[in-house]
């Protein structure tokens, strides 16, 4: 399976052929009781206007905010078996992640079934959403929301593909300080807001950065992702914390930030929002506005 989205000069593109899987083959064409396990794929199924037939979502599925009246069947990481099966679902909707094998595996012995879904890179997005509304018999809808970010995220490219790459600094935590590498999802975002990772390539997708290397990499953002609610107070600490770095272009310039993760990080409707949100600290003279 391909499916590529990519950067093309001032454009993006989300292209290529998907092979229906097997799951998804057996699947019933309309499906009456669907049960999301996270919260990206429950904003895609609310996208797809299912809101009636989803029966149960997974706990921290918190958007849009009618997703926080569904029934709760364990988070993401610590699914409930028996709360799912006791919705009686005619569809189950999950991402392929170690930690959600086991469960898939258990609802099919029990005789779920499940639609699994690979989306760890944005080049997943398209055939996730278009899987989606093949099993939930939603292919219009499925292909609208696709040609919405699409268009949405040709519009920012527009913006910001015309000016120069800008060095970032994506901390994923502080002590001991790790950032996101090259072969990661936020790299994708990086490289789609107009920027580029300031760590070369690296063996880890998320490794740790010592002195030396953090100040040879010039960074001129510093984005990190907050930990909980309290944005505006997690600015401040990190504003403190990087202040023991003064020649760091993006300390010396004060281009910090903490960013809200929910609308950044969940790789799904919101994409465009999130893009948009990190393009416009990178390039903040195309956002005047």
């Amino acid at each position: 399976m391909l499916i590529i989205l990519c950067w093309i000069g001032a454009g993006f593109a989300l292209f290529g052929r998907q092979q229906q899987s097997e799951s998804a083959t057996c699947l019933p064409s309309r499906p009456e009781r669907i049960v999301s396990m996270a919260p990206n794929l429950t904003e895609i199924v609310f996208a797809l206007g299912l809101e009636d037939r989803i029966a149960g979502v997974a706990s921290d599925s918190d958007y849009p905010p009618a997703a926080l009246n569904k029934p709760k069947v364990g988070t993401f990481w610590q699914p409930n078996t028996e709360a799912v099966i006791a919705l009686n679902p005619d569809l189950i909707i999950m991402l392929d992640n170690e930690r959600q094998r086991p469960f898939a595996n258990s609802l099919n012995r029990a005789g779920c079934r499940v639609l699994v879904l690979e989306l760890r890179r944005i080049e997943h997005l398209r055939a996730a959403i278009e899987m989606i509304g093949r099993a939930t018999d939603t292919q219009l809808p499925a292909k609208q929301l696709i040609d919405k970010i699409t268009e949405r995220v040709n519009s920012l490219s527009g913006l910001v593909g015309a000016e120069g790459k800008v060095k970032v600094l994506w901390v994923v935590q502080s002590e001991p300080l790790r950032v996101a590498g090259r072969d990661t999802f936020i790299n994708g975002i990086i490289e789609l807001a107009g920027g580029e990772n300031a760590i070369g390539p690296t063996i880890q997708e998320y490794p740790r950065v010592g002195t030396e290397e953090l100040l040879a990499c010039g960074a001129e953002v510093i984005i990190e992702a907050a930990m909980g609610d309290n944005v505006e107070q997690q600015q401040q600490v990190a504003e403190v914390f990087w202040g023991k770095y003064p020649n760091l272009p993006a300390v010396k310039n004060d281009r910090i930030y903490v960013v809200d993760p929910d609308t950044v990080l969940r790789l799904g409707p919101r994409l465009p929002e999130g893009l948009e949100m990190i393009a416009g600290y990178l390039h903040p003279s195309s956002f005047v506005e």
